[in-house]
């Protein structure tokens, strides 16, 4: 195609510019998970039952066959903003988190169920995926701003049996109701990192959060327990180590060794 009139060559540039400035505007800014497309095969209904009888360890080793096989909900590779503005001269900096609007699952979009970790089966996911687990700090962000807030549910019989967290997802759906959304309050977070820096002990799990409807979480700070042991209150919110500063992207890491930045995780 010919331009003869160099004036409409200019007014279509400045049309075709506009247009993607506006695209860019309306969408909001979201990551994927490193996975390939979703696999069909497997629902979480069927995790649940071949995994009926698993314990710790043969459950562990299900789930990571399972992310490595991309049995996950598309929905769960969509992340999701999370925003936290830190003070800093000469103006007010913003850090953007992007995390899973829910708690890792198995599973396609049609049958997908949610799923407990032990803290190393736990680390080994976030590996897979170039994630790691909210902190404290952030876990509270995310209960702020989550879409669906929803009333934390205790069970208390057979709590690290494989049946109890396939009932604890059920009772979790029924009350979503199918509502959408980043969602909190249902679940304890796995904690790797506590407060300024300090690590969970090598040889235990490190849980937080499970927020009332108040926003006051029932579960405090807590490693406790073994890094083998996982209940069905027990989730992994995956949180991206890519992180945005402002509009410039950077990772996790850089975060850490930065005095200001830091704050955004503490």
């Amino acid at each position: 195609m010919k331009f003869d009139d160099k004036a409409l060559f200019s007014d279509m540039i400045r049309l075709l510019l506009c247009c993607c400035l506006l695209g860019l505007g309306a969408c909001r800014p979201t990551r994927l998970l490193p996975l390939p497309k979703s696999n069909p095969s497997a629902g979480g209904a069927v995790f649940y039952q071949q995994a009926f009888a698993m314990g710790w360890a043969a459950r562990d080793s299900f789930i990571l066959q399972q992310l490595q096989a991309a049995s996950i909900p598309s929905f769960l590779r969509k992340l999701v903003p999370v925003r936290v503005t830190i003070p800093s001269e000469p103006k007010p900096v913003e850090v953007t988190f992007f995390v899973s609007p829910d708690y890792l699952s198995v599973g396609n979009d049609q049958d997908w169920a949610r799923v407990s970790l032990t803290a190393k089966g736990a680390a080994q996911a976030l590996s897979m995926l170039d994630c790691f687990a909210p902190t404290p700090r952030l876990i509270d962000l995310i209960y702020r701003q989550a879409k669906v807030k929803l009333a934390p549910v205790p069970l208390f019989a057979h709590r690290d049996s494989t049946p109890v967290m396939w009932h604890h997802h059920l009772i979790i759906e029924g009350q979503r109701k199918q509502r959408k959304g980043l969602i909190a309050g249902i679940k304890k977070d796995i904690v790797f990192v506590n407060a300024k820096g300090d690590s969970v002990m090598g040889n235990r799990v490190g849980i937080y959060g499970w927020h009332k409807t108040d926003a006051v979480p029932i579960q405090p700070f807590y490693q406790g327990h073994v890094w083998w042991y996982t209940d069905y209150s027990h989730g992994l919110r995956l949180v991206s180590r890519r992180v945005k500063v402002g509009r410039k992207w950077t990772n996790v890491e850089a975060l850490l060794r930065d005095t200001i930045l830091r704050a955004s995780l503490f």
